[in-house]
């Protein structure tokens, strides 16, 4: 075993009550902040699809706005390597605190862009940029709150941590994003929320900015850490000084490629739920705004519970057995969800199906989180947990952006998710099959 790579002994003693509880609340939060950022675009998509990327066809004005949410996707990586080298070696805690601040800045920026109609091509130009540098703060993020909460709460619990960060925080994200849809829609009725509505969904990013700064400065760091830093430096421990280097080479990197189709899968299919579920009840179902917030805010309520049980259920039975089973179960009944939610005009069949939807893509990731802490020693966990999420899931994002592209109208989209859904599945579960089952395998 190399020397960076040894067990971490008696970190877990460290971890009093109230630490633990402040870890469990920032990492949570942090993650439900960033993704609230995140989750601004997908509620305004068809609005910005119009302002920015315009076109006769609907489908392709709606696929320009995806292909703009993957970029930020594709800068996460970056955002990992950058961030979760310094968490690494640093810590997790300022990393976090840097990371979130960052995303809420970068968010409310958008809200001052200047429309296609006011300075021609430079709009989407700018509004590009501008995700790319989202994306490096976003990516920042996933390396620090995918760490600190489940290396500060006893095994046991790691699993249904795991849910509660990862797709819990999705849910409280999309819910925060989902409450302020309403409030706004509510305040620039019809046509005002093309002109004003949506500037002042990306302003609630700085929401997120000041709730991040009160979070995160009285957090302590990690109880892992603080333990592999005491053992550096009675030189029982060495920590790389290249972490990201280390994921990427030797006995890692066979490690860092098998991930991918266990996150891949999971983010893909929580893209082609979650992440596509405002934008199918607007296009596909023409639900008003504000009843499809709240249809949205009950999803979000769905994904939290799916992912805490979902999480947990891996504490259970493992996580090889539990990715084998929701992988199967996403495969066959997603497709039969969004067939029938297009097929149907009424509303609480449309809540229902749009709940079941929320709860099948968040099952899929629920376990990812605390799989990928298992796969890397404390010396390397933020590099390669946050580069293992943020490429699988850059790679996932994309697909929404591929089911409006293969879509020659809005009315062919949910043939087009049904197919997608099948596809990422196979390869989510081709992944469960060639993992090694890692419950237990925390040092």
């Amino acid at each position: 075993m190399a020397e960076m790579d040894m067990p971490v002994a008696g970190a877990q003693a460290s971890a009093d009550n109230k630490q633990m509880v402040n870890a469990i609340i920032a990492s949570v939060l942090g993650w439900a902040l960033d993704l609230f950022d995140l989750f601004i675009l997908l509620y305004v998509a068809p609005v910005v699809g119009a302002l920015f990327f315009p076109s006769s066809n609907a489908a392709l004005s709606l696929a320009a706005v995806y292909g703009s949410f993957a970029v930020t996707l594709l800068m996460r990586p970056l955002g990992s390597a950058v961030f979760g080298h310094y968490a690494d070696v640093h810590g997790r805690k300022q990393a976090m605190l840097i990371a979130i601040i960052g995303v809420g800045l970068s968010t409310a920026a958008f809200g001052l862009l200047p429309t296609i109609a006011q300075v021609g091509v430079l709009a989407p130009i700018i509004f590009l940029i501008l995700r790319l540098v989202q994306g490096v703060f976003v990516g920042g993020v996933v390396a620090s709150t995918h760490t600190i909460g489940t290396e500060s709460v006893p095994p046991q619990w790691r699993g249904a941590m795991s849910g509660l960060v990862g797709g819990g925080g999705a849910g409280i994200g999309a819910l925060l994003a989902s409450f302020i849809f309403l409030i706004t829609s509510s305040v620039f009725p019809g046509d005002a929320f093309a002109v004003w509505g949506w500037r002042f969904m990306f302003f609630s990013g700085l929401l997120s900015s000041l709730l991040g700064w009160f979070i995160f400065r009285n957090l302590e760091e990690s109880p892992y850490f603080k333990e592999l830093k005491r053992q550096q430096g009675n030189k029982q421990a060495k920590v790389s000084k290249a972490p990201v280097k280390d994921v990427f080479s030797g006995e890692y990197r066979g490690v860092l490629l098998v991930n991918l189709l266990i996150t891949f899968g999971g983010g893909a299919g929580y893209y082609l739920t979650s992440g596509y579920l405002p934008s199918f009840l607007k296009v596909i179902n023409a639900v008003p705004n504000q009843t499809s917030s709240l249809i949205l805010m009950g999803a979000s309520v769905s994904a939290f519970f799916s992912a805490v049980l979902v999480g947990a259920l891996s504490d259970w039975i493992g996580r090889k057995k539990t990715f084998l089973l929701i992988g199967a179960l996403a495969a066959v009944l997603l497709p039969l969800c969004y067939l029938n939610l297009a097929a149907t005009k009424d509303t609480t069949q449309i809540t229902l199906l749009a709940l079941a939807i929320a709860f099948i893509g968040n099952a899929g990731y629920a376990p990812v989180l605390i799989f990928l802490n298992e796969r890397f020693p404390t010396a390397l966990r933020a590099s390669g947990t946050g580069l293992s999420w943020n490429i699988g899931f850059a790679l996932g994002g994309m697909m929404p952006t591929f089911v409006s592209l293969v879509s020659a109208s809005p009315a062919q989209i949910p043939m087009s998710l049904a197919y997608f859904a099948v596809g990422v599945f196979v390869i989510y579960l081709i992944g469960a099959v060639v993992i090694p089952e890692t419950k237990g395998n925390f040092r």
